[in-house]
């Protein structure tokens, strides 16, 4: 199955469009000084991992700071809208918000810089523990039509993009596949991956399933941050097109 990271589609046409560049986050002040190194992990949806995203400093505090709030993570039934602990999603999380720790707040504005999205609506950067056997089966991380829409409550919208911090190497497994197209992003600790989750109409991108394979040997670190749509409407402007 694609959880083996086998059939990965990476022929060499795909490869010789994906590339290395150096992101300065739209002429960002902070990342002018330090840019971002970035590679292309897919063409098509796009999927950018960015090098050096946390020191090892900062991979540390993060830690320190969930170990005492990691909970078994949970998450929301699609008939009733309920928080409940799953099967499918075997790992142990906790929110942490920038007034937490200056830490926090700064990975948060990093976030924004790089990406030249506003995070001022999104979710609590969420960090995640899988130890061997964590895994997380494929899922969307945006809300479906055909379910109550969880973020109604919230005002913010849908979740337009994910950003996804690897704070650890893993020894085996804990690939993040994308079974649709058959990729297998490798944790590396200190990158981080990015991907819009929706089209610039808003409707969902349903290749971007994804899922966390079963760590294997070792334990996997991760901490990721939904960016919802308000706030991005002159950032992201809309297409004219449903694939744009």
């Amino acid at each position: 199955g694609p959880l083996q990271g086998e059939g990965v589609k990476m022929t060499q046409k795909r490869r010789s469009r994906l590339f290395c560049r150096y992101q300065d986050g739209n002429r960002s002040p902070r990342l002018l000084l330090k840019p971002m190194k970035e590679e292309d992990e897919w063409d098509s949806p796009h999927i950018v991992r960015f090098l050096e995203a946390l020191s090892d400093e900062e991979i540390e505090k993060i830690k320190e700071l969930a170990k005492p709030n990691l909970a078994r993570a949970t998450v929301r039934d699609p008939k009733t809208g309920v928080l409940t602990v799953a099967h499918y999603r075997v790992s142990k999380s906790a929110w942490l918000e920038g007034e937490d720790d200056p830490v926090i707040a700064r990975v948060n504005q990093r976030i924004e810089d790089v990406t030249g999205l506003s995070v001022d609506t999104a979710e609590l950067l969420q960090v995640a523990n899988y130890g061997v056997g964590g895994q997380y089966e494929p899922h969307y991380d945006f809300s479906r039509k055909d379910e109550p829409d969880a973020f109604v409550s919230l005002g913010t919208g849908n979740r337009v993009a994910t950003f996804l911090n690897y704070m650890s190497d893993v020894e085996a497994g804990g690939a993040t596949v994308f079974p649709d197209f058959g990729a297998a992003i490798w944790p590396r600790k200190g990158t981080a991956v990015f991907w819009y989750n929706l089209f610039k109409s808003g409707e969902g991108d349903y290749r971007t399933r994804h899922a966390a394979c079963p760590v294997l040997v070792g334990s996997k670190w991760v901490s990721n941050k939904w960016i919802h749509e308000r706030g991005q409407e002159f950032r992201r402007p809309c297409g004219l097109t449903e694939v744009d």
